[in-house]
């Protein structure tokens, strides 16, 4: 039997299977609002046959946002833009959950789209803002310096993602993921690479995991006990002096102690320049360690593109689940084609039926078709 297509337990929702589409920013939102892009985007992916699609890194705030191009939910026009993408997308799902990943860039903010110019930083002439940090350091030598965030500036971003998690329970999302890595705001302050700060936000790891806690607890106490809360963390900074695994367990095992169902582990991000020995499956260990020492439900992430690689890593007992994006760009219809691989039957759309044997409806239904 297929380990791939075993349904999944999190927190009060059931996945079909242990496939997840990885929030993949699309940069294609008009000051936070998703686009008919994204209805596209959304749909494609509800009947993708995944367990559980994630919408990309959506902004807490407008400064919050990597680029004009973000998605974001800091006003009602967002929540309206997203409760109709999404409204779209369920209509034509074939069981897939729908998930949404909160976040805010801090640092690396206010920069082009990355397919122009690099993903320079924006002038002030092209709309650009201020942007904040936990420490007033530059992402890299073409940066902004960061203004350094008060204590009462800290708790004013914290309710910012109080506010998007109401907004995007009301939208109708099955599962939150706060973004905690990729050198993001969070990240920052997790990271003694980007945070240098000597009060009780910097310093000791424990003081480095007062704000990402604060966020965490203030998230899953206004949620409704239906709506999954996970957070996407970092391994490693695959640099000296970073966050390293050892860290990385204590702040899921934190996180755990709140309340959040899952962690997705990733990493790297917070600092430019440092050697990541990009392979297949590289970040695995990562999360196999995190799932082992915490018991928290792990999902792995990262240079992850077989049924034969996902089948392995649930086999071994690496990971609860797997998320992917680039296999996902490459083929949106990889879990119909892993269904066809492994002699597995999954739904699709009916008007899509007569593309590949395993899919649904099955053979014997079929018969008679042209």
């Amino acid at each position: 039997m297929s380990l791939l297509f075993q349904p999944l337990r999190l927190g009060a929702l059931e996945l079909r299977n242990r496939v997840a589409v990885s929030p993949m920013c699309m940069y294609s939102a008009d000051d936070g609002c998703a686009s008919d892009w994204h209805v596209q985007h959304f749909c494609q992916y509800g009947y993708s046959g995944a367990g559980l699609f994630m919408v990309e890194a959506t902004a807490v705030e407008r400064r919050g946002r990597i680029s004009h191009g973000d998605l974001g939910l800091y006003s009602q026009a967002n929540e309206l833009a997203l409760q109709h993408a999404l409204g779209a997308a369920r209509r034509f799902a074939t069981g897939t959950r729908f998930g949404i990943q909160l976040a805010h860039a801090g640092r690396k903010a206010a920069v082009h789209r990355p397919w122009v110019e690099h993903g320079r930083p924006l002038r002030t002439d092209e709309d650009g803002w201020a942007i904040v940090a936990p420490s007033p350091l530059p992402f890299n030598e073409h940066s902004q310096t960061p203004h350094e965030l008060s204590e009462s500036e800290i708790e004013g971003i914290c309710e910012s993602f109080t506010t998007a998690a109401r907004r995007a329970a009301r939208v109708g999302f099955d599962v939150i993921e706060l973004h905690c890595a990729h050198g993001y705001l969070i990240h920052q302050f997790l990271s003694p690479l980007s945070n240098r700060r000597t009060d009780h936000f910097g310093g000791l790891l424990d003081n480095r995991l007062r704000f990402p806690l604060m966020v965490a607890r203030s998230v899953r106490d206004v949620l409704p006990a239906h709506v999954v809360l996970g957070a996407r963390i970092t391994g490693t900074d695959w640099a000296e002096g970073g966050v390293n695994l050892d860290e990385a367990v204590a702040f899921a095992a934190q996180l755990k102690t709140v309340g959040l169902d899952y962690v997705c582990v990733s990493s790297g991000g917070v600092v430019p320049g440092v050697h990541i020995p990009v392979a297949e499956k590289y970040q695995v260990p990562f999360a196999e360690r995190v799932r082992r020492e915490t018991g928290l439900l792990t999902e792995a992430v990262g240079m992850i593109y077989t049924a034969e690689q996902v089948e392995d890593i649930l086999a071994h007992g690496q990971a609860d689940f797997v998320a992917m994006a680039r296999a996902f760009l490459n083929d949106p219809r990889w879990v119909w084609h892993a269904a066809e691989q492994l002699g597995v039957e999954v739904p699709a759309p009916a008007q899509y039926a007569r593309g590949a044997s395993p899919i649904w409806p099955p053979a014997a239904q079929r018969k008679g078709t042209a």
